[in-house]
């Protein structure tokens, strides 16, 4: 009797491959989705996390401070010096002050205290060119024990900064464009161009990009913008050798762990990096972790590499130099192990496949020459926009018309001293006659002005300065300095008065500009991972309610981050979160116009605006009156501005401009809405006719 087949007989082969291809498509799929939420929130979550924890709240830790002076006095200013925070400081007892001196000018120490024998007078030395930022912590730490003990103080810097670099930024953003270009290119190249990594072709083609890359920066920071004079070998030295050895062990990275590595090389080279590297702040203004991390990390060698050589003569150059070249050699001889053990396991395995195939709008150019132009030219122009910018707006701060109120007895008076004034101080301030304290107070609330001068009257024979820490401590820290000095050519004894001081939990006030960037991030990194990982969310049905739930979802773990995790903020969650959903949201809607016409490449447009122009222009890392005026047009009109702006006015004024702010983001989100809208409708119409062609017309379905 014949048999028929059951339906549950097993499928024939052709039935299982097709099986098989299909559950390995559905798995790929599911993953490029995860890829798109956990990168960005791994990136955006350990970034702000890390900054937050090294520099929400600098404060004195074990900082190294030398006490010169005959030994029982010496021991007794050290022992009160101790008493007085034992955390503060690590003191150092020295025989003689020349000793004292040289410990400071070799970095070891960071300021010292010169007793004198005779008196109870003593010398503070600092080295501002070895952190212009530790300079008044030192001074805060030394200054009071000095007066405790009834003495007079001096204070002297040994190593000042030079005039063309008065802030000591040229060796910070130098260190950070170096950092950038190290480990930047690996990643990109593994998913667009792996053949590019075998070890004999990598090798050059690193070391030929380390040139580039140096001559690049020495040209930016020396010629062009002059934050540097000479030293022209040493610095392309250092900077070839910086980016060839971070490149080095980013490539070593690359082979552990494929296109994930670049979240490796963030970790150590930016999140901790950065903090540790003890350019912009003390490192013993931090956790103590950070001390030690300031000793092996690349961005501490290459910074303090050129810190040596820019102000200090080359003294100490050897030992930075020497963690770059080890690092570097150990790197390269890990990757050949790492080589030579993958063929031992697998002697049939190829080039890793290409997960990237373009990094523009376009298909994948078909000459390998443009391929690899567009490739090279993606981190060098990050690195340029990154170091032309951001030290070309901050290298020289000085004001520059900065608003400040003049208040007298009558409107008379004050534009008399006005008057007076702008002869002495022209340039540097925008003075205007107010007619009341009153009034000026509450310009300075809502930060109008930066400052009030208040002159002596009979009510009160002192002169009062009316400021806002909250507002901005480097504009504070400015029309303090220059109005001490006024008061004191006035033979008047100057009061402060702050309306607006900082948290405890925010005392250098970078919360707010580690907030906005927490927000603007997670905007443009959702879109930029999301369109090369899962490109068919990009759809705008499908991409509209992804962002809504992504930005929810991180201005909430924003906040979670800064509040309960790291401590910097206290309440404020509704107002936080529901700003910060409105700036992701229209922060990824704007990088999706630029994905639509750009690609990958995007990313430099995106964040050239948003990052490299929109911190300057925020105001959070230095005031806008202290940058060139370009910067005020743009504190009105970019994103970052009006995040940083927002999460000031939440924290410290009340929410009094939050309305403002969120009309920025939401003019920015309707075009870039509008945007995507044309430029779909335009793709749509063009692939119309294409369509039209290709299908059969009625006549050619009758003829078959």
């Amino acid at each position: 009797m014949p048999t028929t087949a059951s339906p549950d007989a097993e499928s024939p082969p052709e039935g299982n491959a097709v099986a098989e291809a299909a559950a390995r498509a559905r798995k790929e799929q599911i993953g490029r989705y995860v890829a798109m939420i956990l990168l960005p929130f791994l990136m955006v979550g350990m970034m702000i996390t890390g900054y937050l924890i090294a520099m929400h709240a600098p404060a004195p830790n074990n900082m190294p401070v030398a006490v010169a002076g005959q030994t029982q006095q010496a021991e007794q200013f050290a022992a009160a010096l101790e008493a007085s925070d034992p955390s503060a400081v690590d003191v150092r007892i020295v025989a003689t002050d020349e000793e004292a001196r040289q410990l400071l000018l070799d970095r070891e120490v960071s300021g010292v205290v010169s007793l004198h024998a005779t008196d109870p007078n003593a010398t503070v030395y600092t080295a501002s060119a070895a952190g212009a930022a530790q300079v008044s912590t030192v001074t805060g730490l030394l200054a009071p024990q000095v007066l405790a003990q009834g003495g007079d103080l001096t204070v002297e810097d040994l190593a000042p900064l030079p005039a063309h670099d008065p802030a000591g930024l040229a060796a910070m953003f130098m260190a950070t464009a170096l950092m950038l270009a190290g480990y930047m290119p690996l990643s990109i190249t593994l998913s667009n161009s792996p053949e590019l990594l075998r070890f004999r072709r990598v090798v050059p083609l690193l070391a030929g990009w380390s040139a580039l890359i140096a001559a690049l920066v020495w040209l930016v920071a020396g010629p062009i913008l002059g934050a540097v004079e000479g030293h022209t070998a040493a610095i392309l030295g250092i900077s070839w050798l910086a980016v060839f050895a971070v490149g080095s062990v980013q490539l070593l990275l690359t082979r552990i762990f494929g296109p994930l590595a670049v979240l490796v090389g963030m970790l150590f080279v930016m999140v901790l990096g950065v903090p540790a590297s003890n350019m912009g702040m003390s490192v013993f203004t931090m956790p103590s972790i950070y001390a030690t991390l300031h000793s092996f990390l690349p961005t501490a060698a290459a910074g303090e590499a050129l810190r040596s050589v820019l102000y200090f003569g080359g003294d100490g150059l050897g030992s930075h130099l020497l963690v770059l070249a080890l690092g570097a050699a150990i790197a390269l001889l890990a990757t050949l192990g790492v080589d030579a053990l993958k063929r031992r396991r697998n002697p049939e395995a190829g080039t890793p496949e290409i997960s990237m195939a373009s990094l523009t709008a376009r298909p994948r150019p078909a000459s390998n020459k443009v391929r690899y132009a567009t490739l090279a030219f993606f981190p060098f122009a990050m690195v340029t926009l990154m170091l032309s910018v951001m030290l070309g707006s901050m290298y020289q701060p000085a004001p520059r018309d900065m608003p400040v109120s003049v208040v007298a007895a009558t409107t008379e008076q004050a534009e008399q001293a006005v008057a007076g004034l702008e002869q002495n101080l022209g340039g540097l301030f925008d003075l205007q006659a107010v007619g009341s304290v009153d009034e000026a107070r509450s310009l300075v609330q809502d930060r109008t002005v930066t400052a009030a001068y208040v002159l002596p009257s009979a009510e009160s024979p002192t002169a009062t300065l009316i400021t806002s820490q909250a507002a901005g401590t480097s504009q504070q820290q400015a029309v303090q300095s220059v109005f001490k000095q006024v008061s004191a050519g006035q033979h008047v004894q100057l009061t402060t008065e702050d309306l607006a001081p900082l948290a405890d939990s925010d005392s250098s006030g970078t919360v707010s500009m580690y907030l906005a960037m927490g927000w603007i991030m997670s905007g443009f990194m959702i879109i930029v991972v999301g369109s090369s990982a899962a490109p068919a969310v990009m759809k705008l049905r499908t991409l509209v309610p992804v962002l809504a739930g992504w930005s929810v979802f991180m201005s909430a773990v924003i906040w979670l981050i800064a509040g309960p995790l790291v401590g910097t903020i206290d309440g404020h969650f509704w107002q936080l979160f529901g700003t910060g959903i409105i700036a992701i949201f229209s922060t990824a809607l704007f990088t999706t116009v630029l994905v639509r016409l750009l690609g990958l490449l995007a990313v430099i447009p995106a964040v050239g605006v948003l990052m490299f122009l929109g911190i300057p222009a925020s105001g959070a890392a230095m005031s806008i009156y202290m940058e060139p005026g370009i910067f005020r047009v743009l504190h009105d009109v970019l994103p970052m501005p009006a995040a940083v702006e927002s999460v000031r006015s939440i924290l410290y004024f009340g929410a009094d401009t939050v309305g403002s702010q969120l009309m920025t983001f939401g003019i920015w989100g309707a075009i870039s809405l509008l945007c995507v809208l044309l430029i779909d409708k335009a793709r749509a119409d063009k692939a119309r006719p294409a369509e039209a062609t290709e299908r059969p017309s009625d006549s050619e379905f009758a003829t078959a």
